[in-house]
């Protein structure tokens, strides 16, 4: 039998990636960014460092994101990328390679699936498995995922939003569309290039979503201060906007996401709508840190809804459960490749 000495789950998103390690819980979280010189192709920073040089490298210098919308957009510096975390994590010199359990859209191929395995394996992995992100945010978020009672989950990453409905351990439904927190960025982005002529950065953009942003309307509405450039004068320029602004740019972004949630109650077998009526959806990942999201999809279905505790390590907590107790989730994940 191998001896495995690190245990590893791993939620890699668009926007983060989140490592969990068996018995010591989450022990990296990095932005979802590789930094490299154009001309060598040679990664100079992975994370954070990296995240800090978006907009503002030189020009042999550009960062990238390798993932789009929840996989695998350049295999060779997400390969790099999971290099330098399993080394961070685990030490570059190791008697035995780490198992690995990680986290892929609900609604990706075989294929991709595939991809982010044999990036894994490439980057030193030993076993490597996947288990689907809503499965993985169920799991984290405490979810009595093998009674037999409906359980929904919605999901909200980066680069998507996974919906499913879970029963007797096992997805009964499940949709993954490509609008989550990246999608909330750009439309952002467009609104203050539309009502301003004022053109801002994909940080800044950020900032606003999590500084004012919000999907439901709020007791005390709230105003920042934005930097940016002018398009007509070619000058830096600050303008203020509010929270009931930003909330209309979002508006048509969260509709989708809010429509398909609604489109999957409408397949939902009639004895597990009655116990979702019951328990609520929850909702977890980064875009359920959106103010007012439980909010608006409870207004949308009529239903209860509440925001995970810790949501945004559910799916990174859910990848280490599953791990630990693999022997009885087996039906959960993919073979290992």
């Amino acid at each position: 039998m191998i001896k495995f000495a690190h245990e590893l789950g791993i939620d890699l998103g668009t926007s983060n990636i989140l490592v969990f390690r068996r018995d010591q819980g989450i022990v990296l979280e990095e932005p979802t960014v590789v930094a490299l010189d154009k001309q060598t192709r040679k990664v100079l920073e992975v994370g954070e460092a990296a995240r800090e040089m978006i907009g503002r490298t030189p020009g042999n210098i550009v960062a990238i994101r390798p993932l789009r919308d929840g996989v695998i957009a350049d295999y060779t510096h997400t390969l790099k990328m999971l290099e330098f975390l399993i080394n961070r994590v685990c030490g570059k010199r190791r008697l035995f390679s780490p198992k690995l359990m990680m986290s892929v859209p609900s609604g990706c191929t075989n294929v991709e699936r595939r991809a982010v395995v044999l990036a894994a394996r490439e980057a030193g992995a030993g076993e490597c498995y996947t288990i689907e992100e809503p499965m993985a945010a169920a799991i984290g978020a405490g979810l009595p995922i093998g009674s037999p009672s409906g359980n929904m989950v919605v999901d909200i990453g980066g680069g998507t939003c996974d919906i499913a409905v879970i029963s007797l351990g096992g997805i009964v439904l499940s949709e993954s569309i490509r609008i989550a927190g990246n999608k909330f960025d750009e439309a952002i982005v467009r609104h203050m290039k539309n009502a301003y002529n004022l053109m801002i950065g994909e940080r800044t953009a950020e900032e606003i979503k999590i500084k004012i942003g919000s999907g439901y309307p709020l007791e005390q509405e709230l105003r920042l201060e934005v930097r940016g450039r002018d398009l007509l004068a070619g000058l830096p320029r600050t303008f203020e906007v509010s929270s009931e602004e930003i909330r209309e740019a979002l508006s048509d972004t969260l509709r989708g996401i809010t429509e398909k949630v609604c489109a999957v109650l409408e397949q939902t077998p009639p004895e597990l709508s009655s116990d979702i009526i019951g328990r609520g959806i929850v909702v977890t990942g980064g875009g359920a840190l959106l103010r007012g999201i439980d909010r608006l999809l409870s207004a949308v279905t009529e239903i209860p809804v509440r925001v995970a505790d810790n949501a945004l390590h559910c799916v990174a907590l859910g990848t280490g459960r599953a791990l630990e107790n693999l022997s009885t989730m087996r039906k959960l994940v993919s073979s290992k490749y």
